[in-house]
């Protein structure tokens, strides 16, 4: 019989990288001020939309800040699938690329809001 115990798999060695569930605590703060970072850059860029230049808001205004609210989801979806598991941690570097597209996004918004020329 084999001895189950002692199979590799194809590595090396015995294999100790993270499960997907299972994340550093550099990781985790990585995500924390890149996430947050974003969700304050989205909050003054939404608000901003509907505050500047004047009141009431201009339709074209909310509309970019619609744009930028249905980019947003479709990034909250995949980390969530990646939280989850269901995706690979390459996935990773797409999810902080589309969150970088994002800030960059909102402060074209916020650049057209305020009329900076």
């Amino acid at each position: 019989m084999d001895d189950f115990t002692t199979r590799t798999y194809g590595t090396s060695g015995l294999d100790n990288r993270p499960l997907f569930g299972e994340t550093s605590a550099r990781d985790r703060i990585i995500n924390l001020v890149v996430g947050g970072f974003t969700s304050v850059v989205v909050l003054v860029t939404v608000i901003s939309s509907f505050v500047f230049p004047s009141l009431p808001p201009q339709p074209l205004n909310i509309f970019f800040a619609v744009c930028i609210l249905l980019a947003c989801g479709s990034t909250i979806v995949l980390i969530f699938w990646y939280r989850q598991g269901d995706l690979e941690p390459k996935f990773r570097n797409l999810i902080y690329y589309m969150l970088v597209s994002i800030v960059l996004l909102c402060l074209c918004a916020n650049l057209y809001f305020h009329d900076v020329r």
